[in-house]
């Protein structure tokens, strides 16, 4: 069952709202569409030893983690075979860490009773009391998945390398020229449409790109109005402006927003329960808006593990998840490369040493480690630059707490 929550927007500046009130303009609504929790049957439970894991390494990672050594981490979950061998969960006072920025307007925060403070501790980071735990750019990637469902169905029936253009009024987007005609699906799906963007800088810098998108009024027309800096598909830079522009172009290829698209063949078939965050155009937000437990998001890389393959049904085409996963591109982060709003983190030497990772804002994380038949949760929500130094090296604790060749029988 699916309900429907408005309430009114909070990227609008109080001078706008003023002005619109004013004329006597109605407000901006903001919508989301959530799903009821569903019968969906939990995770088995394993012991760590009987799938392969060194019980002593795993409690000392768990210890790291309570410690906050690893800053603000709000539940961990390894999956083996199908299996659940480590779930745990970690209590944060967010309303004490975060409580007075809560009532302060600016980066981070340009909806202060609403959805878009960050700081908010009924929206953030688990959604009014839930376990739907936000999932910020994890959203990204779940996008990214809803429109390979929608190729399998043929919904989605269109070359990726379809000039986006042709979805667009072209005399209503700013900054046009040549370079911005080529922009294809492909580059918006790989990050690198060209398009100024400047999301290197702390989400907290009210110069971020995504702040900045985030407080305006039309978030597509935002993005697309930014001027070129690169010519398409010549250089990976992270947006998040790329992400929400696919929003606007799944509505026009499939006559359906992706929200609604997911819950039909996506989040109904695997049993989970969601909610997604709208933007002031009512356009669902595919940078950053959707909330899943995350046992819900493990179903998500146990479906990528199968091979698109849930209980005996296909849901996202093999061909697919070959193609999204492939390293489409270098980043300029480390080693990481990029495939369709995958990131891609090699651990080995071996040619398949790679875990198809989702990550998001906070310390969301997804690892399909498929090497290892391995699927692994993060989730948290620190959210503030730290001069704390913190390790970075989740999956490879991860996997060094477990025999890489133990086998698990179908």
């Amino acid at each position: 069952m699916k309900k429907r929550d408005v309430y009114l927007s909070g990227p609008i500046h109080l001078a706008t709202k003023a002005a619109l009130a004013a004329l006597g303009l109605c407000l901006c609504l903001l919508s989301a569409i959530a799903q009821e929790p569903s019968a969906g049957k939990d995770w088995p439970k394993g012991a760590p030893a009987e799938f392969g894991f060194n019980a002593d390494k795993l409690a000392a990672f768990d210890a790291d983690l309570a410690a906050k050594k690893y800053g603000l981490v709000d539940s961990v979950l390894v999956l083996r075979c199908g299996t659940s061998v480590f779930d745990k969960s970690y209590k944060n006072d967010y309303a004490a860490l975060y409580g007075q920025l809560a009532q302060k307007e600016g980066p981070l925060n340009h909806d202060p009773h609403g959805p878009y403070n960050y700081f908010s501790t009924e929206f953030h980071p688990y959604y009014r009391g839930s376990d739907m735990h936000t999932m910020q750019s994890v959203t990204k990637t779940v996008t990214s998945i809803t429109i390979g469902i929608a190729r399998t169905h043929n919904d989605f029936a269109v070359s990726l390398d379809t000039p986006i253009i042709k979805y667009f009024d072209a005399k209503k987007v700013a900054n046009m020229d040549d370079r911005k005609k080529r922009i294809t699906l492909r580059h918006l799906l790989t990050m690198t449409s060209g398009i100024a963007w400047h999301e290197d800088l702390p989400y907290n810098d009210p110069r971020n790109s995504a702040d900045l998108m985030e407080a305006s009024r039309d978030w597509v027309q935002y993005a697309i109005d930014q001027p070129m800096a690169n010519e398409p598909g010549a250089k990976w830079v992270y947006s998040s402006g790329d992400a929400q522009l696919l929003a606007h172009l799944f509505k026009k290829i499939t006559g359906k927003n992706v929200d609604d698209y997911a819950a039909e063949h996506l989040f109904k078939p695997l049993g989970m329960h969601f909610y997604w965050k709208h933007t002031p155009t009512s356009l669902p937000d595919t940078e950053g808006g959707l909330y899943l437990s995350a046992h819900d998001l493990a179903r998500i890389g146990q479906l990528f593990l199968k091979d698109g393959m849930w209980e005996g049904k296909a849901i996202v085409s093999s061909s697919w998840i070959k193609e999204s996963t492939g390293a489409q591109m270098d980043t300029s982060i480390g080693n990481w490369k990029y495939g369709y709003l995958w990131w891609l983190q090699s651990f080995g030497s071996a040619l398949d040493d790679r875990a198809w990772v989702a990550r998001g804002l906070g310390g969301q994380q997804l690892f399909v480690v498929p090497a290892y038949d391995m699927v692994i949760v993060f989730t948290g929500w620190d959210i503030l630059p730290s001069d704390e130094a913190r390790p970075h090296d989740w999956l490879d604790r991860t996997l060094g707490t477990a025999n890489r060749f133990f086998g698990c029988s179908e």
